[in-house]
């Protein structure tokens, strides 16, 4: 066999070498290339792909309220209802409205009924509306309180596992006290719309379980109406396990603070505590 024959020989093997390797090499890479799937950029966290969401929960609460009315000239008391008026914590409903109408846009309802009625034997002499309730003599008071909230949210930051926004929204308060004794019978009244803003931001730890901060407020300066002060704020922390886009629950810390100085009259409404519900989606 010649030099140049077997020059041609070698050759040729490392060509089918060569060939069988690169053959072999793509025959392995097809399937992981076949396997890839790459995530498609706008892929909603479960939970996020709705028009309407609906939620209802109920709200533990502890609560501090304090109330004085001025009536007749008379200096009105201050007026604890858990030491004077024997307050007792309850629970109550709490139902939200969400309309989706479109990436990023959002409006909602909220509506808090709350409602405390109690007997109990003030410690001490109590002058509202100018009435006077002597010193344990058993009062039946009510604190009826209908907190609502109409608004509209816009969410600037927008990504597959969260969002952050702000919130315009007016917050409707309706507030009545009344006190009652077989010789008096006394109440105040008062209704208000008050406007807020505020912010939201929600993150999701996994695609499927997200934590919402939201809070929302206002503030009257004293100087802006003479002998006039008045404060809003609203803050509401919980997560959401969402077990399809259309159903999920809620367990979540909300605080809602409310306070009022109009003259001699005032009212300080404070509650916060845990809550647990349900969310639904169409």
């Amino acid at each position: 066999m010649t030099n140049q024959l077997k020059t041609n020989l070698r050759e040729i093997r490392l060509y089918v070498y060569a060939g069988l390797s690169i053959a072999l090499m793509l025959g392995a890479a097809a399937p992981a290339r076949a396997q890839f799937q790459p995530r498609p950029l706008n892929d909603p966290a479960t939970g996020e792909s709705y028009h309407i969401e609906g939620a209802a929960n109920f709200w533990i609460p502890t609560a501090d309220m304090f109330v004085s009315s001025e009536g007749l000239e008379q200096t009105p008391t201050l007026i604890d209802f858990k030491k004077d008026l024997g307050l007792q914590d309850q629970r109550f409903a709490n139902l939200r409205l969400v309309l989706k109408a479109s990436s990023g846009n959002k409006f909602f309802f909220q509506y808090t009924p709350i409602l405390y009625t109690q007997t109990g034997a003030a410690p001490r002499t109590i002058v509202f509306n100018g009435q006077r309730y002597p010193v344990n003599v058993p009062v039946n008071s009510t604190l009826d309180w209908k907190a609502y909230r109409i608004g509209y949210e816009y969410d600037f930051v927008k990504m597959n596992r969260g969002y952050g926004g702000f919130i315009v929204e007016a917050k409707y308060t309706d507030v009545r006290v009344e006190l009652k004794t077989p010789a008096v019978d006394e109440f105040a009244h008062a209704q208000a719309p008050i406007p807020a803003l505020g912010g939201v931001v929600r993150v999701y730890a996994v695609p499927n379980i997200s934590i919402t901060a939201e809070v929302t407020g206002f503030k009257l300066p004293e100087k802006l109406v003479k002998n006039t002060s008045a404060h809003y704020v609203d803050f509401d922390i919980y997560g959401t396990l969402n077990f399809t886009d259309n159903l999920g629950v809620q367990g979540g810390y909300r605080s809602l603070d409310i306070g009022y100085v109009i003259k001699t009259d005032t009212g300080s409404f404070t509650m916060k505590g845990p809550y647990i519900g349900v969310v639904a989606r169409y």
